[in-house]
């Protein structure tokens, strides 16, 4: 490869699907991998030398917020924040404030949108409001959304709507020629107001009422309808989050009578316990479904016996004085995990005993996600032809400080943690987009990237 000039190389442990590559190099020329090696190194204009630090493939998120709290203009805040947390391409959900992705306009508003504001790549969800039809589908598909998501519980009537079980299989049924998942939230909305109800009732207000007032049965009956509808469809339903490790035996047993069934898991579920820190976080940790207490192992477990599709962080952009409320039930629901999630996952594969924890973060944060969205092999892995999005995750003991997030938020329920690795540099597309302290790329770098697979 003498002679052979190249934009950028970056150089360090590389992290291939099947093992580490220590002195190796990722050579780029303009925005793709062209090439990529180990040893001596070719010439490049640019070089960034990370020593023994580890190079992963860019991020992939497979569950975000980006607009929860500001709108629309609210992308520039949260894309900031993910690149900043090793995450390249952002998979948004649907559910924008103050309206849903529901028709070809809202997609072509949230499209430019991304090229006016994002810092990071996006895919996009979209979905089907009640009442609305299945007719915009199609259209929606062909312009590249990555999935549909519903929902089983209504958070708002407009933004976040439920969908009744008769329009559920109707979107299932013309969700198949479309070829896209449908991902849903899962909980039975019955079960849980009448839970809410009842607590109020009793004066019982307080943040350790959250996770009893959302119990697992809400979980796993929401989900039963779901899969029972995929199998009578034959679409392929996804549950975009279990907080009991229950739901992924539900999966497997559906599975294996022949269902097109997956589910993801978020990494808060793998990290905090209810019994444990209820009482240190109160509202700082209220997400629906709610983290449970005692279930860590069995989430874990199911992880590594290969049920779950990958994991998201279902970060959600509220601003600390949504849950700051005198009534848990009041608080919103929904963490940031932007700048968490990867170093997160690493630091608890790492504590676990893991013996290549970054194997394992680049296939549940990269390549699975990329495959599941129809993003491979463009984005998910170091390979000669993909974009170069790549992560320097440097090792170490690191305390997390989130009052200097890159986000408007500076707030999360990891605050003050102590963390095994952090991220000290974010490529996208083969340029700097983060130098370890500040976002050096513009809004408007990033990019909508369209589903092209399956």
């Amino acid at each position: 490869m003498t002679g052979q000039a190249f934009d950028r190389l970056v150089a360090g442990t590389l992290v291939l699907p099947d093992r580490l590559v220590p002195n190796g190099w990722i050579a780029i020329r303009g925005e793709t991998i062209a090439a990529i090696g180990e040893g001596p190194r070719p010439e490049a204009a640019t070089v960034h030398d990370a020593g023994e630090a580890l190079l992963l493939p860019g991020v992939i998120d497979g569950q975000t917020h980006a607009t929860s709290a500001r709108g629309l203009p609210g992308i520039e805040s949260s894309t900031r924040g993910a690149l900043a947390g090793g995450i390249t391409t952002l998979v948004d959900m649907p559910y924008d404030n103050p309206e849903p992705l529901n028709t070809m306009a809202k997609f072509e508003a949230k499209a430019e949108a991304i090229a006016r504001f994002s810092h990071a790549d996006m895919a996009l969800y979209g979905t089907v409001v009640p009442g609305q039809g299945t007719g915009d589908m199609a259209a929606l598909a062909r312009a590249g959304i990555a999935a549909w998501k519903i929902s089983s519980f209504e958070s708002n009537p407009v933004r976040f709507p439920r969908l009744p079980a008769d329009e559920t299989q109707a979107i299932l049924e013309a969700s198949v020629a479309t070829g896209l998942p449908v991902g849903l939230h899962n909980e039975d909305q019955e079960i849980v107001r009448a839970q809410i109800a009842a607590y109020k009732a009793q004066g019982k207000i307080t943040p350790e009422w959250h996770e009893p007032s959302r119990p697992v049965s809400a979980e796993m009956a929401a989900t039963v309808l779901f899969l029972e509808l995929g199998k009578a469809t034959g679409a392929h339903v996804h549950i975009v989050h279990f907080s009991h490790p229950r739901g992924y035996e539900l999966i497997r047993a559906y599975r294996e009578m022949g269902v097109r069934a997956t589910a993801e898991l978020c990494v808060h579920y793998l990290h905090f316990d209810n019994d444990r820190d209820i009482a240190r976080l109160g509202a700082r940790m209220k997400v629906s479904p709610p983290i449970r207490g005692g279930v860590i192992d069995g989430l874990w477990a199911a992880l590594e016996d290969g049920e779950v599709a990958f994991v998201s962080s279902d970060h959600s952009s509220w601003p600390i004085d949504n849950k700051l409320v005198p009534s848990i039930f009041d608080a919103g629901a929904g963490i940031p995990g932007f700048e968490t999630m990867l170093v997160s996952f690493y630091t608890d594969l790492a504590n676990r005993g893991a013996k290549d924890p970054a194997l394992t973060v680049a296939a549940y944060l990269s390549e699975k996600p990329a495959r599941f969205f129809g993003l491979w092999p463009r984005k998910g892995s170091l390979a000669v032809g993909a974009d170069a999005d790549i992560v320097v995750l440097q090792t170490g003991d690191f305390l997390f400080d989130a009052s200097k997030n890159h986000d408007e938020l500076r707030w999360s329920p990891y605050d003050g943690e102590r963390f095994r690795a952090r991220v000290a540099a974010t490529y996208l597309r083969g340029k700097p987009a983060y130098d370890g302290t500040a976002i050096v790329n513009r809004p408007g770098d990033g990019r909508f990237v369209a589903r092209s697979g399956s």
